[in-house]
């Protein structure tokens, strides 16, 4: 009978490999496997779920549930038996799946007409990837073979999702290794670093998980095995007079090398139909998940010795590892679960960083990084399964975080605050604390935007008077759900106690265009950048806001609070918006919470619209800041992403010049405060042109401020006001030429 299912299951990998190598989409692929499996195993039903996040699985494909469920039914980790076998990473086989203890029905599947039920984990390496499940109509538990079999194509599936096998048009998954991701661990040595990355022990990728000759497998495994007994007999010889820790970890690694259970069982993986290396990392990865829930510290080592055992023979069976072809990059940042002072010692200075899932502050490899003054992440979880060798990474041995693969935005604010380290902001040290007035005695503010608490030390050493903008959607974006209230009160509490008594714009979540959040739907959109996006998604979804706004104000607890909503582009939105901040402090009051000591509420102008709204709306908002990025590209009609026509059109255009001054006079009218936000205020010419037509305010990154200040402080802005309105008079296209002429002249 083994050998039959046996037989059964080879087939069944064989046929599973031809949907792998198949060119058909990945959700087409998903589909064709549930029904390879429904087929193989005699049951009416398979399904795959997938994890959209953490805590959420969703039915990604199914063969005998109704097909409108697919990627509608979801499931939070726990909910009902898939749930339970997501959670537990244990197999769940019941004859009668209805009457299980946490069964959940979901209408929109169609499944209560399914009694028996057998439930197993996808998982690599100790990261859960979703449940493989398998129904029949009969009340019958499945034998112990037909669990074993559904194990390893799980197995299989794991592989396949880590090869990609599952990304495409229309697919459940996005692309591995290509996602921005935030980790936050522990510091152990401060400093930033910008390189990239490089693996102390590279990651084997199972490219073969399915063989065509179990019996060629069984012998190289069986080589690879004695050729790692060998290696470990050798290493505990040349060790007998070392260290007595150091001995008694390699007897525990010939133990286990030497286990004839743990040889047996990936044997009967191999005979299933999986390649020797897939039997070694289903074996891995079972350690994994169990070391995950063990709490007795020494069988925690005994099961992370079998981990290291395992890499080893999979480094053997592969090739991977070790003399590896990659090279070492000229700005390398050392990534591993952990390390030795020896080995580190070997790698030196070079390093511009490191990161470790485990470690700690005391350890050996720490006081050797803080001898070389190396920034050190320690706790960084699951960076080895995620980080690849060559990926870009940002270390922040300050705050305890790690950005892979980081965007654009992240990246800016992380190289500025690199740059206020750097000896090249030494020549603005002379006029740092002073204020920005030029030589006709027009006093400008200088603020700093900000997104991230590793901007809030630019603060002080920027010289910016405050931060004339933080982008709260950070904290959003480098999550893979959405932040609890009490995180983002902790987060803003911390950004108002940075900067003290300097006052911080927190910009309300201005999420759609080009900054999509992970785990909410994306919608399909022409043209992004004019759809629902920023005050129209808070609007849509007034819970999001409210949420944001509590948090806002709990972080406060009494001190000055200042508001700004973005993209408002019609009076309405601004006064629904400001209607929410009342309710939500009303609410607030009831709950017993400290107010906040006074409040300001604004919006951006990040539209033409607005600048033409009626005289009521400049008296009733309590600021206005010109978010110029978004100003322009919508007056001009070129995207700022399209490189073929963003640089077409000058900020120092005429045109624009003219809708910025309209905006600047009725502001005057109205005695509205008005500031300048976005790339252009942190250019010195285009700053010094704004503050020349009438800007008293403006906010940029905060490398910019030195030498935007320099040159304000050397300026006549009356005598350039009277260069630009000559350019205007003769009909200039552009006022640039004649500015830098005027310049020029004056040295």
């Amino acid at each position: 009978m083994a050998d039959s299912i046996e037989t059964e299951s080879r087939k069944l990998l064989g046929r599973l490999r031809d949907a792998m190598a198949s060119e058909i989409a990945g959700q087409a692929r998903l589909d064709l496997i549930t029904h390879l499996i429904a087929d193989s195993m005699g049951t009416e039903v398979c399904s795959i779920y997938l994890f959209r996040d953490e805590d959420t699985l969703e039915l990604c494909a199914t063969q005998g549930l109704k097909p409108e469920a697919v990627h509608q039914t979801r499931m939070r980790m726990g909910e009902g038996l898939v749930g339970r076998v997501a959670r537990s990473g244990s197999v769940v086989n019941t004859p009668n799946a209805p009457a299980e203890k946490g069964f959940s029905y979901k209408a929109e599947t169609g499944e209560e007409r399914y009694s028996s039920f057998l439930g197993v984990p996808v998982q690599r390496l100790g990261e859960k990837l979703g449940v493989l499940v398998v129904q029949s109509r009969a009340a019958r538990e499945f034998s112990a073979d037909e669990v074993y079999a559904l194990e390893v194509v799980a197995m299989v599936l794991a592989e396949m999702t880590e090869l990609g096998a599952f990304v495409g048009e229309g697919a459940a998954l996005s692309p591995l290794h290509q996602q921005s991701v935030m980790i936050r661990g522990g510091t152990a040595q401060e400093g930033a670093a910008d390189g990239h990355v490089w693996l102390h022990e590279p990651r084997v990728v199972v490219t073969n998980p399915i063989a065509d000759d179990p019996h060629r497998e069984q012998e190289r495994l069986h080589e690879a095995v004695e050729e790692l007994r060998v290696g470990v007999d050798r290493m505990l010889e040349m060790s007998r007079t070392g260290d007595k820790e150091q001995l008694q970890v390699l007897e525990a690694y010939r133990m286990f090398a030497n286990s004839r259970g743990w040889m047996r069982r990936m044997e009967e993986d191999i005979a299933r139909g999986l390649s020797a290396e897939a039997a070694v990392e289903k074996e891995q990865s079972q350690a994994r998940a169990r070391m995950a829930q063990v709490q007795d510290a020494y069988l925690r080592e005994r099961l992370a010795d079998l981990d290291d055992l395992s890499n080893r023979l999979l480094r053997i069976l592969t090739g991977q590892g070790g003399n590896s072809a990659a090279e070492l990059p000229a700005d390398p940042i050392l990534v591993a679960r952990n390390i030795g002072p020896g080995d580190l010692l070997e790698y030196g200075r070079s390093l511009r960083g490191i990161v470790l899932e485990e470690g700690s502050v005391g350890s050996h490899a720490t006081i050797v990084a803080r001898a070389l003054a190396i920034p050190l992440v320690i706790h960084a979880q699951r960076i080895t399964n995620e980080a690849l060798n060559g990926d870009h990474i940002m270390v922040d041995g300050d705050q305890g975080i790690v950005h892979l693969r980081p965007d654009d935005t992240v990246v800016t604010a992380f190289r500025d605050k690199i740059a206020m380290q750097a000896q090249a902001q030494e020549r603005y040290a002379s006029i740092r604390d002073k204020p920005a007035i030029t030589r006709d005695g027009v006093r400008i503010g200088m603020h700093m935007n900000a997104g991230l608490m590793a901007d809030l030390p630019s603060l002080r050493s920027s010289g910016a008077e405050g931060v004339g903008l933080f982008r709260t959607e950070l904290q959003f974006l480098v999550r893979n759900q959405m932040p609890k209230r009490t995180e983002l009160a902790d987060i803003y509490a911390r950004v108002l106690d940075a900067a003290g008594s300097k006052r911080v714009v927190f910009r309300t979540l201005d999420i759609g265009s080009d900054k999509v959040l992970p785990y909410m739907k994306p919608t399909d959109e022409p043209n992004p950048a004019l759809g629902w996006r920023a005050i129209r998604v808070g609007l849509d979804k007034p819970g999001v806001m409210r949420m944001q706004l509590q948090a806002m104000i709990r972080a406060a607890a009494g001190r000055p609070l200042t508001i700004m909503f973005p993209f408002v582009a019609q009076f309405e939105e601004y006064r629904a918006a400001r209607a929410e901040v009342d309710k939500t402090i009303a609410r607030e009051e009831r709950l017993g919470h400290k107010l906040p000591e006074t409040l300001e509420i604004g919006a951006m102008l990040e539209t033409p619209s607005l600048a033409f709204a009626p005289r009521r709306f400049f008296e009733e908002v309590g600021f206005l800041s010109i978010g110029g990025n978004d100003l322009k590209q919508f007056f001009f009609a070129a995207d700022r992403e399209n490189e073929r026509v963003r640089r077409r059109y000058d900020t120092l255009n005429v045109s624009f010049l003219n809708l910025i001054e309209r905006i600047v006079d009725r502001c005057a009218e109205t005695g509205t405060p008005l500031s300048f936000c976005g790339e252009d205020a942190g250019r010195p010419i285009e700053a010094l042109c704004l503050a020349a037509i009438g800007l008293r305010s403006l906010s940029m990154r905060p490398a910019s401020i030195g030498p935007v200040k320099s040159l304000l402080m050397r300026s006549d802005l009356a005598a350039l006001r009277a260069v630009i309105d000559e350019a205007r008079e003769r009909g200039d296209q552009s006022v640039r030429p004649a500015v830098m002429e005027h310049l020029r002249a004056q040295g």
